[in-house]
Parts: structure tokens; C-alpha cells; sequence
């Protein structure tokens, strides 16, 4: 019987092994986590939430447009851009004129294309600055300058359909392409509405707008609650709309590891956690909730009340959701983009895979010595 002296050599040889070689799991305990904390000359500084970490933390980028983009005022519903095509009449007293053919009293220059720099050509009248300008002030300067040649002409200006001025619109928009501005589309929200609307939701719809080397963006809802941001569109302007581009990524024992997209404009962890799947619960240590983050340097100094902190820091909050105000912590703390939600395996967890090594391993002792006893 001296075969059942393997049982408890097995289990000793197991938890040795296991204490060498250690257990599968899904990344750092929560000893490990604080074991490289500053304070212990690690490269993060870990730090419990609470109510103060969260109102410091809370500051989020105030998307708007620039006085570049608000203050230019509407393109005038009949003002001349480069590329519209203009038909001039011009009428003479007399029967010799400088433009009208023998006989007639009117000559009629019709297909006149504004170009890329904005002038036309008008014979005996010259060249004249047309792109900025309404038909009526054209009108003036033809007549003014023909009137020091023909006595009294009188000038009629048409402007026909041209390529005109137009704006790009992509992504998450009804009608992708090149828009033309008209008389009822002069404004952003007029555009997107003529464009067949957006096709995402309009409380993660983000609107970027290129102009002139510069690119800004605003939140679509905002665009509604504060009219000041629904600006002028001008010759050339790019629209981008897109769903939140913002992600955080989720690792260890919560219900699915991944890389996770905003659902709204604010998430809180509590809110993340639920996105996720919440926590394993044979598995996830509730007290273990860590958020990873690199925090701008003005918030860091903010939340560890130093003024010595140069450049973004890195930052591991940490989050117990059993203590009385945890979940309300976790309730009340945001999320930001580029986040890492990493959730600790919980002791009893590593203890049972313990346990079931050496019930596994004991169980096939003991298949070993019953063969040889029977032997």
C-alpha cells in the first residue's frame, strides 16, 4: 500500500510546480499593479477614485468653431464666383456704335466665363474684376467705362447656370459628393439637410469642416442648441460627417475583451463596465477595476496636488466597486478616449485553479496506484 504515499507527493510536486511556473491568467494581479506604482520606483501613478479625482478628471476638449469659421458672414445669393457664365446686352444711342453691329441698336456678348482668377473681358470696356461682385455693380463699371466712349450706354448683366461655388461632402451623409451653394444651402445645416441628412446618429455625429488649411469640428448637436455654430459655407469648404471615432479597450476578467466604440458623448465607467458585459463573475476581482490612462499634464498636477509634473503622466485609477460609494465613483467618472479598462482576476480564482491542478493531478495518482495494486 505503499502507492498511496503518492497522493500527497503529488499534491506537494503540484503545488510546486505551480508555484514555479505559475498559473494561466489574464494579466496582472492587483499586487503586480500597484507593485509598479511610482511610489515603488514603477513608471504610473495609481490612484484610488474618488469624488475629488473625478471632478479633476472630468474636463473634456470643448469641440467649436473658430471666429475664423462664425464671423464670415453668407454668400450673397447673387454675388459672382469664378467659373459662372455671364451674358452681357449692351444698348447704344447711336446708330455707329462701338459694339453693335451696322443697323442694330444692341450687341449681346453671351457665354463671358468668369476665370479661376475672377476677371472678365469685356471688349473696349477691358478687364474687370467680376468673382465678389453682384451683376448690378458689373453692370455700373461696364457702363462707366464704355460711357467715356459711346454717349449713354445702357448695360444689362446675366449671370447663367456655372460651376460656380461648391462644397465636398463625405461620409455618413444620405448624398456623398460635390455640392454646388445655392440661394437655400449657404449654411452648414442647410447643406447636410439637401444632402440627404446623416445616416448615424445624431448624438455621436461629429462634423469636421476644412477650410483654407485649417480644419475644425463640432458635434452636430451642438450645432442645433447654439445657432452661432451653423456657419457660412465658402468656395471649396470640405464636410466630413462621422460617427464617435473615439474607442477604449477593455482586458482581464471582464465578459468580453475588446475594443469598444462610444455609445454617447460622456461615458462614465459604470456605463463602460455595463458595455462590456459587466465582470465575470467567477472570475473578475470587483475590487480590482483599473482605468489606464496618459493625463495632460495640467490634470495629473491637478489630481496628485503637485506643480513638479512635466509633460502627460500616466495614470492608473483605480476603482472598487464594494465599497459603499464605489459603484456611485464608478457612476460619476469618465471615460476618455484611448482609455484601458483592465479588471483583476479575483485571489479565490487562481486558488481554485489551484485546487482543480491537484485534483487533477491526485486523481490521475491515484488511476496510477490502483493499477498497481491490481499489478
Amino acid at each position: 500500500m505503499t502507492s498511496r504515499l503518492y497522493l500527497p507527493i503529488a499534491a506537494l510536486s503540484a503545488i510546486a510546480l505551480l508555484a514555479g511556473c505559475g498559473l494561466p491568467r489574464s494579466g496582472p494581479t492587483k499586487p503586480e499593479i500597484y507593485a509598479g506604482s511610482v511610489e515603488r520606483e514603477g513608471d504610473a501613478f495609481v490612484v484610488p477614485v474618488t469624488r475629488w479625482v473625478t471632478t479633476a478628471t472630468a474636463a473634456e476638449e470643448r469641440l467649436t468653431f473658430s471666429p475664423a469659421f462664425t464671423s464670415v458672414g453668407k454668400i450673397g445669393a447673387d454675388t459672382i464666383r469664378a467659373g459662372d457664365t455671364l451674358s452681357l446686352t449692351i444698348y447704344e444711342n447711336v446708330d455707329d456704335g462701338l459694339l453693335s453691329p451696322v443697323g442694330a441698336s444692341a450687341s449681346t456678348i453671351a457665354q463671358i466665363q468668369v476665370n479661376a482668377d475672377g476677371y472678365i473681358y469685356v471688349p473696349y470696356a477691358g478687364r474687370i474684376r467680376a468673382a465678389g461682385n453682384s451683376p448690378e455693380a458689373i453692370r455700373q463699371i461696364i457702363s462707366a467705362r464704355l460711357g467715356a466712349q459711346t454717349p449713354d450706354p445702357q448695360v444689362s448683366v446675366a449671370r447663367a447656370a456655372g460651376t460656380g461655388a461648391t462644397v465636398s461632402i463625405v461620409g455618413n451623409v444620405g448624398l456623398q459628393g460635390v455640392q454646388p451653394i445655392e440661394s437655400f444651402t449657404r449654411t452648414l445645416t442647410a447643406m447636410l439637410a439637401a444632402s440627404g441628412g446623416i445616416s448615424v446618429d445624431p448624438e455621436v455625429a461629429l462634423v469636421t469642416v476644412s477650410r483654407g488649411g485649417r480644419e475644425e469640428k463640432v458635434w452636430l448637436q451642438d450645432i442645433y442648441e447654439n445657432p452661432g455654430l451653423d456657419i457660412a459655407l465658402r468656395d471649396g469648404d470640405r464636410i466630413l460627417v462621422e460617427a464617435d471615432p473615439r474607442t477604449y479597450t477593455v482586458l482581464g476578467t471582464a465578459q468580453g475583451g475588446s475594443v469598444l466604440q462610444f455609445e454617447e458623448r460622456r461615458i462614465s465607467a459604470l456605463q463602460a463596465i455595463g458595455q462590456m458585459g459587466g465582470l465575470n463573475p467567477t472570475s473578475a476581482d470587483p475590487t480590482g477595476v483599473f482605468v489606464l490612462r496618459d493625463e495632460p499634464q495640467n490634470i495629473a498636477r491637478t489630481v496628485l496636488g503637485r506643480d513638479d509634473l512635466v509633460g502627460p503622466q500616466r495614470m492608473i485609477y483605480v476603482l472598487d466597486l464594494t465599497k459603499p460609494n464605489g459603484l456611485f465613483e464608478a457612476r460619476d467618472f469618465s471615460i476618455k478616449d484611448d482609455d484601458t479598462i483592465f479588471v483583476t482576476e479575483a485571489p479565490y480564482a487562481q486558488f481554485a485553479k489551484i485546487i482543480s491542478t491537484i485534483t487533477s493531478s491526485a486523481g490521475s495518482v491515484t488511476g496510477l496506484s490502483n493499477q498497481i495494486d491490481n499489478f
